[in-house]
């Protein structure tokens, strides 16, 4: 099997920046559905369901006690979401670099098998 040669840095940093959107696409999205959760079923002003949202978001917790039964469904659904979308957009963001480091030491190991066979 032929072993590809790692990425040049232009399409490393493609890859990169490629990420960063969709990274950036998921936390836009997932703090809307919390702006507009937190105000709609939290009953909360826009700029303190901002808040809230990027609290829960950002793994910190709620800032503002919810009162109504379906804001506290939402505020429950949603941070149940916010954990997952915050460990998959982590994955997201560094998939690309920890795959080159992956595929740097998978080249390093076939190079150091053919040397050694050659010995």
């Amino acid at each position: 099997m032929k072993l590809q040669p790692l990425a040049p840095p232009q399409v490393f940093r493609r890859h990169m920046v490629t990420s960063m959107r969709t990274a950036g696409m998921i936390i836009g999205g997932s703090l809307a559905a919390g702006v507009l959760g937190y105000h709609y079923w939290g009953g909360l002003e826009w700029l303190d369901a901002l808040v809230n949202a990027a609290m829960i978001l950002g793994g910190m917790g709620p800032v503002d006690p919810i009162k109504s039964t379906a804001g506290k469904w939402f505020e429950s659904v949603y941070a149940l979401y916010s954990g997952v979308a915050l460990l998959t957009t982590v994955g997201v963001l560094f998939a690309p670099a920890l795959h080159k480091v992956l595929h740097h030491f998978h080249i390093d190991e076939k190079d150091e098998e053919r040397r050694a066979g050659k010995r």
